[in-house]
């Protein structure tokens, strides 16, 4: 076997491409897990971990020389001192946005696990009948049965905790204790519940924090610091869990600063021989050959891959013969709902920072109830106390300042929706080879927006937190949308769709790209549908799925 030679390459370093390394290694197989960034070693390299806000120059906020770095990570939360290694370099690694679209990137071993919201939630036959219900798009070509397994797989590795709600809408799954909910949270579950006599149910987030000791891994100290990495491995991400799994096998190889410019493909045999890398530090190129080759880029990277890996067999690149490569782009569109003060709670109080919220289900168009859009959306929130830093007009000066600060200020809580965005086939991404990035490679042109059906549910997803607020006796309830654009959801999705047709789909049921049976791709890219649920656990499931198949058919020898 050459140094060049493997028997799987993964191609990115994420929640997928983590989960691919772990699984094929563990089968057997020698792979080497190809990211195009710098390396990130669990707690060492969690340099801002354990410092407190006084601890950073700015105080963890954003200085004027980092807004005009980065003029796309400017528009949100991300922005910030803390982690600003975690983000990528826009400068160096710029897009083409047709229409606006808002791509936070980590390009670095881990990607966006380390920086993820942990919310782990499966989809069920409600996600997976969708498309075929509605004639929207293509079917999935799979149904929960299918994934259910996987599902158990995933969480009982990744370690999820939350609560079995007997909910058909939210399948149940293999939990490590939930977390608690807090006083105000706990009464206005309880008031939703009978209110609305169980069509509407507020539960704790099913998060992938640990809530006890699980495979090596501390339980979650309370610190609500996870975007700076975890030293104690308590949140779930590549660092903490599935490059650990791998590395233990000794079948793994890692190379950081790997930019995969294209799949190999051998138009005789059909299949791909493996891919060519830039090296990001030298710019020298190299290629790696392998029997299997996991795709796990995230879903716009991993189409700009695909597509860049053009041949004179299929121009647009590899998996393009259905015309579907690189379109039906998804998200979650966010950013409203409603908040409200909670009275009569002054003596209580909670312990720690609990990084995650509560979840309301979605109950929208289920049932009897038939909305002027389709599909829908689900909540998350929490409530919380005022803390030392609150603004009191009254008292912003002096003794008695001094003395209310001293003191937690009013409860409130709030509620912001996510809704699932339709898989509009125009909603879609290309290359621009007229504009290049630092290494001269053509960049990415993304032409996406959200339509009528999604601008209809916003209207519901402010109303119905404002109605469910006020019906729990919250007081001083109001509604708002802040605005939003895609990709602000940071759950990117599409671009590669399963299907059950080459004709309408990049994907079969496997995740095996249809023009090559020995590519498979099964980050982001490959949703048929978006769900309106938090989709990371799906990718895990699918990848581990995904192997699973790969790995019975080098062993009978069809790929």
């Amino acid at each position: 076997m050459s140094t060049n030679t493997y028997d799987a390459i993964v191609i990115g370093s994420g929640i997928s491409g983590g989960w691919a390394a772990k699984e094929l290694t563990e089968k057997g197989l020698k792979t080497i897990l190809l990211e195009r960034g710098q390396n990130v070693e669990h707690v060492k390299d969690y340099v801002n971990a354990n410092k407190n806000p006084w601890d950073f120059p700015h105080r963890g906020g954003r200085t004027q020389q980092m807004i005009e770095d980065y003029p796309v990570l400017k528009r949100d939360y991300a922005l910030n001192e803390m982690n600003l290694s975690y983000w990528t370099n826009e400068k160096e690694n710029p897009y083409v946005e047709v229409k606006r679209f808002d791509w936070y990137r980590g390009y670095h071993v881990g990607g966006r696990s380390l920086m993820w919201g942990r919310q782990s939630y499966r989809l069920g036959d409600l996600d997976f009948e969708a498309n075929a219900k509605d004639g929207i798009a293509v079917d999935w070509p799979i149904r929960y049965k299918d994934i259910a397994p996987w599902y158990s797989y995933a969480e009982r590795f990744a370690g999820i905790s939350g609560s079995k709600d007997g909910l058909p809408q939210l399948p149940d799954g293999d939990y490590l204790p939930a977390m608690e909910m807090n006083c105000v949270e706990k009464d206005v579950a309880d008031r939703i519940k009978e209110h609305y006599k169980g069509l509407r149910h507020m539960i704790m987030g099913r998060t992938a924090n640990l809530t006890v000791p699980h495979h090596n891994r501390t339980n979650c100290q309370y610190r609500n610091k996870c975007w700076l990495g975890c030293q104690f491995g308590a949140y779930f991400s590549t660092q903490s869990s599935t490059l650990p799994a791998a590395m233990a096998t000794g079948n793994l190889t890692l190379r950081p600063f790997s930019i995969v410019t294209r799949i190999l493909y051998d138009k005789d045999s059909k299949k791909a021989r493996g891919v060519e890398i830039l090296d990001a530090e030298t710019n020298q190129t190299y290629d790696y050959f392998a029997k299997v080759v996991f795709v796990c880029a995230s879903s716009l990277n991993s189409a700009w891959v695909l597509m860049n890996s053009a041949t004179d067999v299929w121009p647009e690149g590899l998996g393009s013969s259905s015309g579907e490569l690189g379109h039906n782009l998804m998200d979650h569109h966010f950013r409203c709902g409603a908040s409200g003060k909670a009275d009569g709670y002054e003596d209580k109080y909670y312990y720690g920072r609990r990084p995650n919220g509560i979840y309301i289900p979605r109950f929208r168009n289920l049932g009897a109830d038939k909305r002027d859009y389709i599909r829908g959306f689900g909540y998350q929130g929490r409530a919380s106390r005022e803390g030392w830093s609150r603004e009191i007009a009254e008292l912003n000066i002096g003794a008695q300042f001094k003395e209310a600060l001293c003191e937690p200020g009013r409860w409130s809580i709030g509620l912001t929706a996510f809704g699932e965005t339709l898989p509009y086939h125009e909603n879609k991404v290309s290359l621009d080879k007229t504009k290049k990035d630092k290494w001269g490679l053509p960049v990415l042109a993304i032409d996406c927006e959200i339509k009528d059906n999604e601008k209809k549910m916003r209207k519901d997803m402010m109303l119905d937190a404002q109605e469910m607020l006020e019906i729990a006796g919250m007081k001083d309830v109001t509604t708002y949308d802040s605005g939003y654009a895609m990709g602000q959801g940071i759950h990117e999705m599409g671009t590669a769709r399963m299907g059950r047709d080459p004709k309408t789909s990049v994907l079969n049921e496997w995740n095996q790209v249809w023009d090559a049976k020995n590519v498979y791709v099964t980050d982001g890219s490959c949703m048929t549908s978006a769900s309106c649920v938090n989709p990371s656990l799906t990718y895990m499931a699918l990848t581990a799925r995904a192997v699973d198949h790969a790995v019975k058919e080098l062993n009978k020898r069809n790929i």
